[in-house]
């Protein structure tokens, strides 16, 4: 994700959530908040405190400085923020994971699915759900290894 140099927290916000295709009320969903409030945030009608700083920032893999970088962002605030925060999901792992041992030529094809089934159980994002159903489909299909990747 890119980080575009934009003085104002809330539209660097806006930015990086219309990069990603979503609308305010995923992202809101994601971080826990309502629409209104994040809609605040984007509109500069309210600072995010850093907790959802650090959220959003793992929400858009970068790090909490990053994020708030040459914005209005408070100082004081900023100083508090957590160097750094999980930028990626289990979910995202494992596909990774999936892709590199299909990329070695090294994949055990049921352990996978099985795997996989375990972690769709626990996948709470649609988005990841889909990835998941899809990389199962594909997987149970006997697909090459740039398809999962």
């Amino acid at each position: 994700m890119v980080v575009e140099i934009v003085p104002d927290l809330g539209r660097r916000i806006a930015a990086l959530r219309n990069q990603l295709g979503w609308t305010q009320q995923q992202l809101a969903e994601r971080l826990g908040i309502s629409r209104a409030a994040l809609s605040h945030v984007e509109a500069g009608m309210s600072v995010p405190g850093e907790r959802t700083v650090a959220l959003l920032a793992g929400i858009f893999k970068v790090e909490p400085h990053e994020l708030v970088a040459s914005t209005s962002y408070p100082v004081a605030k900023a100083e508090r923020l957590p160097v750094v925060v999980a930028r990626y999901t289990e979910v995202d792992l494992q596909l990774r994971l999936l892709a590199r041992d299909i990329e070695a030529g090294d994949i055990d094809r049921v352990d996978w699915l099985q795997r996989l089934r375990v972690l769709a159980k626990s996948a709470h994002d649609r988005n990841e759900q889909v990835a998941i159903a899809d990389a199962i489909t594909r997987l149970a299909a006997g697909t090459s290894e740039g398809e999962l990747a």
